[in-house]
């Protein structure tokens, strides 16, 4: 955006601040607020509309217009164009091909809550069309698309936010146990436990009738060419009811040809998290060891073989070694949170709660002031797209960067190769590679189906 247009991270945190209630802005004439012209809003697009899609966009009006939607599924399209028509009061341009909303100028940023098997591609090609990027969690399939991610927005200049919340819109609680940690209110840091949660394995999930109006070899995209399956059985509340049991809408998290299951839903996350807690959020880990895992089909060679039932792992404890000898556990046994234990205490928090004796001792000894201010770079912004939209305005990344997500996300990918393979992986995290594994090292990169690469 122009200079005259910029303003100061923390200028802007300051502006929310005052304002007082959470995802509120006090006005402003630069561009990207638009509070005092239609003409200056900025213009977003959305790509991928089920679910998160249609919750981040309804949670951004605030700050831009949506000029256009973009979805393989022509019945989620028509229905968030209506939603999106409502809120504003116009309708967008409703596109099936994503490609459409990359080709037009008049649109500043895109929004991407497509299934993550097509995050990278719509991504990089996003930021080569020169747009800014919102891009949802888990960002990635694999490691090496998060390295080309980071060149791209290196080579680019443009900003890119990952919708990890949890620094933002559900962070408090956690910003304020980082704030714990930094304050030595449990001394040095041994052990980190997140709990993610398991998933139950599948019946047996036949071929069936591709729903009508849902382009179904558009979906797998860069994956590759498979059947559509799915029983009758319905899973309501997820726009507007989708299969229980399906290798699409929702189900995709429980495949590995389109995602991670929880060490990538759930753990993207809370190993985020913990990484910031750990001042880790730059390096990585040496070594990722599956202590006892439970994957719902047999694999050969770190691959299922059927293609008829969910592939990712339904129980899992897996040990990290990270840096300053800290030992981190991820596991689906437990409650869903972080346990951070140190040498003169211990304390857990979640998106519900945050407990124990460092906790409690906050009453005669609060934090010093700022403390969590000092956290998150300055005031705390209740809202992950206004986060955005200033780092748009200054040309500063913003809190969900992609260098630390994916530092973290490695984690979690890594974890999901050990457990595939069924051993132990040793890793370099400077040259972000497994150590003398070839075989765990091809698990690094997937090769896009033939006429879904990567336009750059």
């Amino acid at each position: 955006m122009p200079s005259s247009h910029q303003t100061s991270r923390r200028q802007f945190l300051q502006g929310i601040a005052a304002a007082g209630a959470a995802s509120v802005l006090v006005p402003s004439a630069n561009r990207a607020f638009g509070f005092e012209s239609a003409n200056d809003r900025p213009v977003f697009a959305t790509i991928g509309l089920r679910n998160q899609g249609w919750t981040i966009t309804n949670k951004s009006f605030r700050f831009a217009d949506f000029a256009a939607l973009a979805d393989v599924d022509e019945n989620v399209l028509g229905t968030n164009v209506e939603r999106v028509k409502e809120k504003q009061g116009k309708a967008p341009d409703a596109y099936k091909d994503y490609r459409k909303i990359l080709e037009r100028d008049d649109i500043d940023a895109v929004m991407i809550a497509t299934p993550d098997h097509w995050h990278t591609k719509i991504s990089v090609e996003a930021m080569y069309a020169g747009k800014d990027v919102y891009c949802e969690k888990p960002l990635t399939l694999t490691i090496d698309e998060g390295k080309l991610i980071e060149r791209v927005v290196k080579e680019t200049g443009r900003v890119f936010q990952v919708g990890t919340m949890q620094r933002t819109e559900s962070g408090q609680r956690f910003l304020q146990a980082i704030a714990l940690i930094r304050d030595g209110r449990i001394g040095k840091v041994r052990k980190v436990t997140c709990g993610i949660n398991g998933m139950s394995p599948s019946p047996v999930i036949p071929e069936a009738p591709v729903p009508e109006g849902l382009d179904w070899d558009f979906w797998l995209g860069p994956a590759a060419a498979v059947p559509y399956r799915a029983l009758p059985e319905m899973r309501e509340g997820y726009g507007g009811g989708v299969p229980l049991y399906s290798n699409c809408h929702y189900s995709f998290r429980n495949w590995h040809e389109y995602s991670g299951g929880k060490l990538t839903d759930w753990g993207a996350h809370h190993v985020d998290i913990a990484c910031w807690a750990l001042g880790a959020t730059d390096t990585g880990p040496s070594k990722v060891t599956p202590v006892e895992y439970t994957l719902p089909v047999e694999y050969r060679d770190g691959h299922p073989v059927v293609d008829d039932q969910y592939n990712a792992a339904t129980k899992f404890r897996i040990s990290v070694d990270m840096p300053n000898d800290v030992e981190m556990i991820i596991t689906s046994e437990g409650d869903n949170g972080i346990l951070f234990e140190g040498t003169k205490g211990r304390f857990f928090v979640n998106r519900g709660k945050i407990v124990g004796k460092p906790v409690e001792d906050l009453e005669d000894n609060p934090l010093p002031e700022g403390a969590i201010e000092d956290v998150y770079g300055g005031p705390v912004s209740a809202n992950h797209t206004a986060n955005f939209i200033e780092g748009m305005q200054s040309r500063e990344q913003p809190i969900s960067d992609v260098w630390s997500h994916n530092r973290m996300l490695e984690i979690c990918h890594l974890s999901n190769i050990a457990m595939r393979l069924g051993r132990e992986l040793n890793w370099d995290p400077a040259k972000r590679e497994i150590i003398g594994d070839e075989q765990a090292n091809s698990f690094l990169s997937r090769e896009a189906r033939k006429g879904f690469e990567i336009e750059a």
